[in-house]
């Protein structure tokens, strides 16, 4: 229906965007990933999923695919919505929330706002199939991409650290330097871990 926004950002807040498009002017729902992600500058181009009900139509915004493809996985599952979904992504990155579900850990689930131990195991049970076939995907071709990278997390994880937090220190330390090798890697992700 609406693939994307592309427009003037003319309000931004943790939980929604207001963009201009051609004079009109689109009420978005974002997660907090997506806030952090957005750039403050006036030009935006957001992606949507559109979501219609009898009482109202809404639109809920992503910076990036792997977001929205996340997002439009959770609102399958009995039971999640499209506020638990946007909740999800608002409590941990769409990553962390596709490693929670294939690595079945179900506290790390449970920590967000609104998800029981049911609706945990709901979500990992009705997901872990999709979401394991995809992450593996997107595994191999990042590899390909950032062999220093996967080299310093297999490094962190064997000497006994969580594979999510080690992963996401090395995702911070690559965004300031993305040419850092493996040793500098390692070393960095220690001193923060």
């Amino acid at each position: 229906m609406i693939e994307y926004l592309n427009g003037r950002l003319i309000e931004k807040t943790p939980s929604y965007v207001v963009i201009e498009c051609n004079g009109i002017g689109y009420y978005v729902n974002i997660s907090l990933h997506s806030y952090s992600q957005l750039p403050s500058s006036e030009a935006c181009k957001i992606l949507t999923h559109v979501q219609i009900k009898e009482d109202a139509h809404n639109l809920f915004g992503f910076c990036t695919t792997d977001e929205r493809n996340v997002f439009r996985q959770l609102i399958t599952v009995s039971g999640i919505g499209t506020a638990t979904a946007q909740m999800m992504l608002s409590s941990l990155s769409p990553n962390e929330v596709r490693s929670a579900i294939v690595n079945e850990d179900v506290n790390l689930l449970k920590s967000i706002k609104g998800i029981g131990a049911k609706t945990a195991q709901r979500v990992i049970l009705d997901l872990k199939d999709k979401l394991g076939k995809e992450e593996s995907v997107s595994e191999i071709s990042f590899t390909a991409h950032n062999t220093a990278k996967s080299k310093s997390l297999s490094a962190l994880v064997a000497l006994g650290f969580d594979r999510i937090q080690a992963n996401k220190v090395l995702d911070t330390l690559l965004l300031k330097d993305e040419k850092l090798g493996v040793e500098e890697l390692v070393k960095s992700a220690l001193k923060k871990l």
